[in-house]
């Protein structure tokens, strides 16, 4: 099996250490096994991805001296892709309507409690259809119940991890995607949702290893149950840690953390940054 693996960002703000030490370590990882590294950008959020972040994204990730296969899959302009594999979920009764919105979800909710994972059925056809007719908005969630049901419950269900998830998990770990729930898929101002593009695209652009922060680890085991029920080949994880900043708090856009072109305007070096990052 040959070695592939992808740096996939969002263009909704500008590249910082955190994307840069995760881009470089996916990288370096496929020169030592002399693979693939692919680019995508995950623009599914129409409302907050911006040409210029995009342009931004190709320019740090040139200055940092990668290289990656061309074309550049954006998620934007594969909708029909994911919009084939919901209905598939569709016909086989795995997904259902769900018209609550996030404010109804959260009702009865303590502000310090954390959000449940949200499990709920399809309404009566009779009643769906009024709802639809009114033009009320809904999401395409999946049914865990029918998802366990297609499945013979989840004890085959496991993915190799390379790195160490939160808790130390290495290895063969068994997938847990009981504690996600009912996951939304696709609602009306995102086309799709990330885990299902996610494996999608993976399995499209054959991805054979997911390297990325361990923020991320609960997402694969979401994401394998998705590749279970889609019929779609299981990536080896890689998940490394997280770098943060002086305050001991990760790196993130939320927290303007200083950015790769504020970096390099103040005269920082890709040969100084990696050195910093330990690379």
């Amino acid at each position: 099996m040959s070695f592939a693996t992808r740096f996939a960002p969002s263009p909704t703000g500008y590249l910082h250490r955190g994307h840069a030490f995760s881009a470089l370590t996916a990288f370096r990882a496929a020169q030592e096994a002399g693979g693939r590294f692919v680019l995508r950008i995950e623009d599914i959020d129409a409302t907050r991805s911006r040409p210029e972040y995009e342009a931004a994204i190709l320019e740090d990730l040139t200055w940092l001296g990668l290289d990656w296969e061309r074309p550049v899959r954006r998620q934007s302009q594969h909708l029909t892709d994911y919009h084939a594999a919901i209905e598939t979920l569709r016909e086989r009764g795995l997904v259902y309507r769900c018209f609550k919105t996030r404010k109804e979800l959260d009702i009865g909710r303590a502000p310090h409690e954390p959000a449940v994972a949200y499990r709920g059925a399809p309404l009566p056809k009779s009643e769906e259809a009024e709802r639809l007719a009114r033009g009320e908005a809904f999401a395409w969630r999946l049914s865990f119940d029918a998802a366990e049901k297609a499945l013979c419950g989840f004890s085959d269900l496991s993915f190799v991890e390379q790195g160490a998830g939160p808790d130390g998990e290495t290895g063969e770990v068994q997938a847990r995607p009981e504690t996600a729930g009912d996951i939304v898929l696709a609602r009306k101002d995102v086309g799709v949702a990330y885990h299902l593009a996610v494996v999608l695209d993976d399995a499209l652009q054959g991805i054979t290893h997911v390297i990325r922060g361990v923020d991320l680890f609960e997402a694969a085991h979401i994401q394998r149950l998705l590749q279970a029920l889609l019929h779609l080949p299981t990536p080896v994880y890689r998940h490394h840690r997280l770098l943060v900043g002086p305050d001991g708090r990760r790196y993130a856009k939320r927290d303007k953390a200083q950015t790769l072109q504020e970096l390099r305007a103040a005269g920082v070096t890709p040969q100084a940054l990696r050195a910093e990052m330990g690379l």
